[in-house]
């Protein structure tokens, strides 16, 4: 069995036969569940077993290096990224509940399932964890419009599990841009072009905290803009990643 889906099936285990964090499954309101979803809707998760080492596309075969085209053609200036799920159902309608309609009920078996995946990664890694979560930042207005950023949620919530500071403020959006959405890939790269700027002091290592990674356009932005300020070694830790 493939490492990372190896790690997934030991941390379902540990979560079904522990007794923390019981209650209702926010997927088939079963009564026992753990951290909001019961063992069945936890195994429909769709595991993002073969995917490229560097940016976690999936891919439907694995290989020694696992890298995509797009990151062998062009490799991106990050060096890893963990996302343990494919942006398919139930995953997808999931993080929309909890993104556009502000049910973080959906959200919290994600995360939590993210944070122990992150911290067995972490423990076979352990030179490589990140000094700190920077999340993927939003415009003011969205922001208000929403109600929260679900980056930095996200990130707040891994950085309690895994004692991680998290830099909300690091990076911010210097203007606004045509939304991402319907956009191919090097029309997302052309849109965001000097859209993010480092605003303080980055440490050597870094993680770069979203819910969804689509084309990757934002993410080597991100990157990009943290790889100016001085940061080293850049990870990518998300939910979830489209298959293409």
């Amino acid at each position: 069995m493939i490492k990372g889906l190896n790690r997934l099936s030991t941390l379902k285990s540990k979560m079904v036969n522990s007794e923390r964090h019981k209650g209702q499954c926010v997927a088939c309101l079963s009564r026992d569940s753990i951290d909001g979803l019961c063992r069945l809707c936890r195994a429909d998760l769709p595991v993002n077993v073969w995917h490229c080492r560097c940016c976690a596309l999936p891919l439907p075969y694995s290989g020694a290096e696992r890298l995509c085209g797009d990151c062998l053609a062009s490799p991106p200036p990050f060096d890893l990224s963990l996302i343990p799920w494919r942006y398919q159902y139930p995953v997808d309608s999931m993080i929309s509940r909890y993104k556009y309609g502000g049910q973080r009920k959906f959200a919290r078996p994600l995360i939590a399932d993210f944070a122990r995946y992150l911290g067995s990664a972490l423990e076979e890694r352990s030179n490589e964890k990140p000094d700190i979560l920077i999340p993927s930042p939003m415009l003011a207005s969205r922001r208000r419009a929403r109600g929260f950023n679900q980056a930095r949620d996200i990130a707040e919530r891994l950085g309690v599990a895994l004692s991680i500071p998290v830099g909300a403020d690091i990076l911010r959006r210097t203007k606004k841009v045509q939304a991402q959405r319907g956009l191919g890939r090097e029309a997302r790269l052309a849109n965001l072009t000097g859209v993010f700027k480092a605003c303080g002091p980055v440490p050597d290592r870094v993680a770069i905290v979203d819910d969804v990674v689509t084309t990757g356009a934002t993410t080597r932005a991100l990157a990009s803009a943290l790889q100016e300020a001085g940061a080293l070694h850049i990870q990518v830790w998300a939910l979830a990643r489209t298959p293409g």
